[in-house]
């Protein structure tokens, strides 16, 4: 009997997110993540303090993690472009800013047969996102689920995908459904 083929999975680098996200959305989560640094917990503070400190420039500050949250958002742009690791950080954090959202989009995506982590599972010593998504899921599936589960929600759509991209460790990229369209 010939050996079995090893299965392998691709994996493509937390940045590749900025391919699927608008550059106001980046904007947003990046705005919001350093607006609420002080509600993080200890560790992932100093994290993500350290990678701004070395991967930020921001015009009038040695140390870039001293910046106003609004001067360090609007700088960390290309850091967030470019680097997997500081794209990393700063989607762990945001997940972790939004508790709620994150304990009812992983039992959407767990009812609906998805394999994913805790919720509260250091997603960052992944090697990158899986592009891949289950066959049939799109963001419209998605969202129609949440709109289901939570029907009093006026939040934007982009926050739930984000979050179901984030925590399934998944881009959409090679799903069936989404080459066809």
């Amino acid at each position: 009997m010939p050996p079995m083929p090893k299965k392998t999975a691709q994996f493509l680098p937390f940045n590749a997110i900025n391919e699927f996200m608008l550059d106001e959305f980046r904007q947003e989560v990046l705005s919001f993540v350093f607006a609420h640094t002080d509600s993080l917990e200890g560790a992932a503070r100093s994290r993500l303090n350290s990678l701004v400190k070395n991967l930020v420039q921001v015009p009038g500050f040695r140390n870039p993690a001293q910046a106003p949250a609004g001067l360090k958002a609007r700088n960390s742009v290309k850091a967030f472009e470019k680097s997997a690791l500081f794209t990393a950080q700063v989607l762990q954090c945001w997940a972790d800013l939004h508790p709620e959202l994150g304990r009812t989009v992983a039992e959407i995506l767990k009812e609906s047969g998805w394999e994913i982590l805790p919720v509260n599972a250091d997603r960052t010593v992944l090697p990158g996102f899986i592009p891949e998504w289950p066959d049939g899921e799109t963001y419209d599936t998605l969202d129609t689920r949440y709109k289901e589960k939570v029907p009093e929600y006026l939040g934007d759509s982009n926050d739930v995908r984000l979050m179901a991209v984030w925590l399934s460790g998944r881009l959409p990229l090679n799903s069936p459904s989404t080459e066809e369209e």
